[in-house]
């Protein structure tokens, strides 16, 4: 089970309007509390967070999947292990047009120091891209940039040994 069901494409025009839109917007409200403790649903319920103003029936539907997901995986979270090494680990990806009404991507990034997990993002290109792989490697660009500034913060609290840092993408 995923935090969200796959391949679906939100859109702001399609499903019936909620009646009790107090109702999700508490929901709402709450996973935001949740993510706090649950990384992995950030990027869920900031998607469902766009809709907010006028939610419809296939955003409730997302809402009711993810608090499934939650009640089915109490014990996730993020995990700190003990062992520790100074190795950065990022991982990238990019949703090529995933906003349908604006033809935006999406760029992803999770950094890792050992295997702690320190820094994830997941946001909306400025720009819209032509194709999946401009839009990958606008996603790349920008989790280089985070990884030299985690490297150089590194460096100024004086933290050594720091060994290279590992990029990796889907493509």
């Amino acid at each position: 089970m995923v935090p969200m069901i796959l391949n679906v494409k939100l859109c702001p025009t399609e499903g019936d309007l909620l009646e009790d839109v107090s109702a999700y917007r508490r929901l709402n409200g709450g996973l935001f509390y949740l993510t706090i403790f649950f990384p992995d649903i950030t990027y869920v319920v900031h998607k469902l967070s766009q809709y907010v103003s006028k939610p419809r029936k296939p955003h409730l539907d997302i809402v009711h999947h993810l608090l499934k997901y939650l009640k089915a995986f109490p014990g996730q979270g993020l995990l700190f292990s003990i062992s520790f090494s100074l190795k950065i680990q990022t991982f990238s990806d990019a949703d090529w047009g995933s906003f349908l009404n604006i033809r935006r991507s999406i760029t992803g990034f999770c950094i890792f120091l050992g295997d702690s997990w320190i820094s994830w993002r997941d946001k909306k290109q400025i720009t819209v891209s032509r194709s999946s792989a401009e839009a990958e490697y606008k996603a790349l660009a920008s989790t280089a940039s985070e990884v030299m500034w985690l490297h150089q913060l590194l460096i100024d609290l004086k933290v050594s040994p720091i060994t290279l840092a590992l990029l990796f993408c889907d493509n």
